[in-house]
């Protein structure tokens, strides 16, 4: 972008509120309606206003899910009354461990209890998130979907004084296009940042604020996902099967297969991004996860629907950051409350939001004007459950990386019965974690993997994939996926990794393609940031961390239907 652009003047309205929340998921909902109901439990009055990227609340929300309502039964207690569409409660939980050509099925009564699927339920979280929107309406929140939060705005003396929105209509170059709209700025006492796994604006804000000072660096997986339409005869609604093993090798990561309602199968395979061959390509590993002769027969017949992606927060209660600043706090995946063994962080992140309204609203009501820190809500989780799930779980996870997968494996299971038995005082250490992105090792170190081509029936390409994720992106606004450094893809990622930007990333976004102006065998990295589905993958896998994820336009993205 030019100079002369930047500098380009924009004159923006802004629109003054209690409490405004960027991102409409579980967190941001849930901290919207507990913010509503307090006022109307004590008679004031209060503006609420939820910020949402996505086209529509839901969808951007993706997860497999299997969904605890412990905090849905806190925050809406008459919820089936209401109509939360948790439908198909779990009946049947399965453990796989897959070799390439067989399974062995462990007892369910081995697994640790923390690990009980039972009182949960298999749905669309997207559908539920929309739910949520729904009840928050009702109680007066101003909801603003296709609306993306671009900008952190400060105060003189430092606190976030709200955010602004994105501008709409810019052309490539950043110059204004014949349909231009100027951002709003959302001024509030209060801003409440639920953006998901690694948001752009929390990202900022934890550099700002040194909110990860003292704490282990997050980790990350990344979960890929399908939906299916299958015969009745393969499905059993109610039935939730998870697997370890193959087709990963020395890699952390494992299936997953949901029987849930309307004769539908949500399938996905998750991959911890602190793998180390640089060859290795999660998508692709989803697609052969698909052709184990356990899994292809609830498959065959069936008629894939939807696709899509999206990273994961693995580093658990040790990596949780500070969670609060002067004006503002981290909610929700935004800090990363997920459960790793259980794979569940809807309930966490709902009750996080719960507790950071819960302080907000305190602090208004004593007739705060802002711009503090909600204290409250930094020691109010750690009082709560939400802290006391994680802590019983919080070595599973680096187990894992620290003593391999097999042993990793029986000694996160050992640590976790010491907690199911009340004897977690002898387990009283935690293990650390350490950054994705330092783990590749180089190409020529690292074996490559054949993976077979897709049969366009069980299996799928990638683009082909992208879609089923109704993705779509304005195609000459700025691309929202920038490097720091133009020459590093070529020149470092390229020749020491073979480009794993290829690999990493599954939805086709980052070619190395001839590059003609200097001919030969040179190279040049071609992004397609039209097929981005908001992964961030990218953002945190680069082995230089030279790409730097940005919000694109509001409304862009993907479509989520019922994932």
């Amino acid at each position: 972008m030019s100079e002369d652009v930047m500098e380009e003047a924009v004159e923006r309205e802004s629109m003054e509120v209690d409490v405004v929340i960027v991102g409409g998921g579980p967190s941001g909902l849930s901290a919207a309606i507990r913010l509503m109901q307090l006022a109307g439990e004590n008679g004031q009055e209060l503006m609420v206003v939820v910020v949402e990227k996505g086209s529509e609340i839901g969808a951007h929300i993706l997860s497999g899910a299997v969904v605890d309502p412990i905090a849905l039964n806190e925050l809406i207690p008459d919820w089936k009354e209401k109509g939360a569409p948790l439908n198909t409660p779990v009946t049947d939980n399965r453990h796989w461990v897959l070799s390439e050509t067989g399974k062995t099925e462990m007892p369910h009564f081995l697994m640790p209890l923390l690990l009980s699927n039972n009182g949960c339920y298999t749905l669309s979280l997207g559908n539920f998130t929309r739910w949520l929107g729904e009840q928050a309406e009702a109680l007066g929140v101003e909801v603003y979907p296709g609306f993306a939060a671009a900008e952190v705005l400060f105060n003189e003396d430092g606190a976030v004084k709200g955010i602004a929105t994105g501008d709409m209509g810019r052309l490539r170059d950043g110059s204004k296009g014949p349909n231009f709209e100027p951002g709003m700025e959302l001024h509030a006492k209060y801003t409440f940042f639920a953006e998901g796994v690694r948001g752009h604006l929390s990202k900022e804000l934890m550099e700002r604020f040194n909110l990860r000072d003292g704490v282990e660096p997050q980790t990350y997986a990344i979960g890929i996902k399908e939906l299916w339409d299958v015969e009745p005869e393969n499905h059993k609604e109610g039935t939730v099967i998870h697997s370890q093993g193959w087709p990963l090798d020395d890699t952390v990561g494992g299936g997953f297969i949901y029987h849930q309602e309307g004769g539908q199968i949500a399938i996905g395979f998750v991959t911890a991004l602190d793998y180390a061959n640089p060859h290795l390509s999660p998508y692709d590993e989803m697609q052969r996860f698909k052709t184990h002769p356990a899994v292809k027969p609830m498959l065959e017949g069936g008629r894939r629907v939807a696709y899509g992606a999206r990273a994961i927060n693995e580093g658990g209660l040790q990596s949780v950051p500070k969670l609060t600043f002067p004006g503002g706090c981290l909610i929700g995946c935004s800090a990363g409350f997920l459960n790793v063994p259980r794979i569940k962080g809807t309930h966490n992140a709902m009750k996080t939001g719960m507790l950071a309204a819960e302080a907000a609203f305190a602090a208004i009501q004593g007739g705060s004007e802002g711009g503090d820190e909600l204290t409250a809500y930094g020691e109010g989780w750690k009082n709560s459950w939400v802290y006391t799930d994680l802590k019983k779980v919080r070595n599973a996870r680096p187990a894992l990386s620290k003593f391999g997968i097999k042993l990793g494996t029986l000694y996160a299971g050992f640590d976790m019965w010491m907690n199911n038995l009340g004897l977690g005082f002898l387990v009283p250490w935690t293990f650390g974690h350490h950054a994705d992105h330092a783990q590749l090792k180089k190409a020529a170190e690292a074996p490559k993997i054949d993976y077979p081509k897709p049969d366009g029936v069980i299996t799928f390409d990638k683009l082909t994939n992208v879609s089923f994720s109704a993705t779509n992106h304005e195609e000459d606004q700025p691309v929202h996926l920038t490097l720091k450094d133009a020459s590093v893809p070529v020149d470092t990622n390229l020749a020491l990794y073979d480009g794993p930007e290829n690999r990493f990333c599954p939805a086709g976004v980052y070619e190395f393609v001839d590059d003609e102006e200097k001919g030969g065998d040179a190279k040049r990295l071609q992004i397609n940031a039209q097929n981005c589905v908001h992964c961030k993958t990218c953002d945190i896998k680069d082995p230089t961390q030279n790409i730097h994820w940005v919000v694109p336009e509001g409304g862009g993205g993907p479509n989520y239907p019922n994932m």
